[in-house]
């Protein structure tokens, strides 16, 4: 039923899915500029026949939103303090059940100067492919691009991130934020 109702609203907004649904890993969605990045992820997670697991900013589930949040696949995230939730994501990552957990790796839909690297580390400690989700509103598409596995190599693995989302410019391209890491800098880049 999910994937009806999906698939009408995604025609009736005259917004097309690319690519397949990944079962299992950390999807990337970027670029994340827009309220309605959420709506529209979960509605092509949904004509796929997957509800995702979200992680929202704690704030955003005091009362009855909260509530809906859950319903929809969101995890409360304290963003001052990710720790505990992170390792509770990685020990079920790690149960070998099917897991499927989007991030936005910008953290924000503001412009920024660097991505959170949480999609990152995540993949590697659990041992799960990225794959790369996007929104492209000049395009009117929304959908999924590769996956890889993360490597030792954050630059190597940034270098594909940044491959794939060179020509995706989210609802509000002003808002963009570049795929960059802070780790990258450490790395010597």
């Amino acid at each position: 039923m999910r994937s009806l109702l999906a698939d009408l609203v995604l025609r009736a907004v005259r917004w097309t899915p690319v690519g397949e649904v990944p079962r299992t890993g950390v999807l990337v969605g970027a670029p994340h500029t827009s309220n309605w990045d959420f709506v529209m992820m979960l509605l092509i997670m949904w004509r796929g026949g997957v509800t995702p697991r979200v992680l929202i900013k704690k704030e955003l589930f005091r009362g009855p939103l909260g509530w809906l949040l859950r319903r929809l696949g969101g995890i409360p995230l304290d963003r001052a303090n990710p720790g505990g939730v992170v390792r509770e994501l990685v020990r079920e990552a790690r149960s070998g059940e099917p897991f499927l957990l989007i991030l936005a790796a910008e953290g924000t839909r503001t412009k920024g100067d660097y991505w959170k690297s949480g999609f990152w580390r995540l993949a590697r400690s659990a041992r799960l492919p990225i794959s790369l989700a996007f929104i492209d509103g000049p395009t009117r598409t929304a959908g999924f691009g590769p996956t890889f596995t993360a490597t030792s190599d954050v630059v190597a693995d940034m270098d594909k991130v940044r491959e794939f989302y060179r020509d995706k410019h989210g609802i509000h391209p002003e808002r963009r934020t570049e795929p960059r890491l802070r780790e990258e800098l450490r790395d010597g880049s």
